[in-house]
């Protein structure tokens, strides 16, 4: 039985992960959580998995579930997010929480040992070079989640690195992608958050409306996979059926195809080298999906895409910069604060004011990742 610590439990991938767990109760036990500020979700997670400690991010939430759960061990802040990650009974981490909160937790993770099950982008994101060395260093697998990056994975299986053409993730184009630049004009929340395939929280909808979803895979896929920049490609691809290819240099192609359902590179990650069945999943009807369509990415029609080429290359702090922009602008316009298309002006006004610092360490990250969000903030 694989003993699993779930961070972000009562979020998409959270909930979606504790459908394979209660799937397959004679495989994963839930051991560890945490659960940001949902204490009625919480509550209801707890008392069917039982986990033995609990992180919340208020103290007054802590104190108040203990009352109720005496017997379950209570942390709360980002120590108790880290306490969680670390919990001595788990054998595997699950990373999905949103933001930048997720890097501290997955580096402790790794030092003591935990495989690495990763559905935070910004982790990868922001501190490639410090989470890959450290993995390496304590020999410690970090196993993708995303279902790009599955497939990705995937169609690795077996094969060698050397022969390795290029990398093609597919995007679904999101909740925009029949509009032109012109039509973004006055789109709504409620618009952006309507994605057309998949069910995700609305911070990742909003970033897949803008492409910046996928230019943060593209980061993840360079640090996961080992691969230039050069070598990743992202191909438009509406259906969300093909999850992503992998090329090589004698041109045959390998992809991994399914239904979109986030269950299964969930599933993959817990179960891998081996695979069960999914019990609720819906089989792939390639004859009642009938036409799979593909289109190149235009980058100056998604501009957040170039953005995460931009910074991916220039590397050093400036992937940091982009993403903590990101996060501060995609908050803002889900407050209503901004509009959809000046999400892309503060990336952008953020990353021409930055001075990149090469190889930075742990605490440069985060106080370049502070910097920028004050800078975001003194622009609305």
């Amino acid at each position: 039985m694989k003993r699993i610590s779930l961070l972000g439990a009562t979020g998409s991938i959270g909930i979606q992960t504790l459908d394979v767990i209660r799937e397959h109760p004679e495989e994963f036990k839930l051991v560890s959580m945490s659960a940001g500020r949902n204490v009625e979700l919480s509550r209801k997670i707890i008392n069917e998995f039982q986990p033995e400690l609990v992180s919340v991010q208020e103290k007054a939430d802590a104190d108040c579930l203990r009352s109720e759960f005496p017997s379950i061990k209570m942390v709360y802040g980002h120590e108790g997010l880290v306490e969680a990650a670390v919990f001595n009974k788990a054998d595997v981490l699950i990373n999905a929480v949103l933001g930048s909160v997720g890097l501290k937790p997955t580096l402790e993770a790794i030092r003591s040992g935990k495989t690495i099950a990763i559905a935070n982008k910004e982790t990868l994101v922001t501190a490639g070079h410090i989470v890959m060395g450290e993995a390496k260093r304590h020999k410690v697998a970090i196993l993708p989640v995303d279902s790009e990056h599955s497939a990705i994975f995937q169609a690795l299986q077996g094969e060698k690195e050397k022969n390795i053409e290029r990398l093609i993730l597919t995007a679904s184009g999101g909740s925009f992608r029949d509009r032109t630049r012109d039509e973004l004009q006055g789109v709504t929340k409620s618009d952006a958050l309507n994605h057309p395939n998949w069910s995700m929280g609305a911070k990742i909808t909003i970033d897949s409306a803008t492409m910046m979803n996928k230019g943060l895979e593209v980061i993840e896929a360079h640090w996961l996979f080992s691969l230039p920049y050069d070598d990743i490609s992202v191909l438009l691809h509406r259906e969300s059926i093909i999850h992503s290819m992998v090329e090589f240099h004698d041109t045959s192609i390998i992809a991994q195809l399914g239904t979109p359902d986030m269950k299964v590179p969930i599933q993959y990650a817990l179960t891998y080298p081996d695979r069960l069945p999914l019990v609720t999943g819906k089989r792939l009807n390639l004859a009642e999906v009938g036409k799979l369509h593909f289109t190149d990415m235009d980058l100056d029609r998604f501009r957040c895409l170039k953005f995460a080429y931009d910074a991916g290359r220039a590397g050093g702090t400036m992937p940091a910069v982009m993403n903590a922009a990101n996060e501060a602008a995609v908050a803002a316009f889900l407050d209503d604060r901004i509009n959809f298309l000046q999400i892309e002006d503060l990336i952008e006004k953020s990353m021409e004011n930055h001075d990149i610092i090469e190889n930075p360490d742990l605490e440069t990250i985060q106080e370049v990742d502070k910097e920028t969000r004050s800078f975001v903030n003194s622009l609305l």
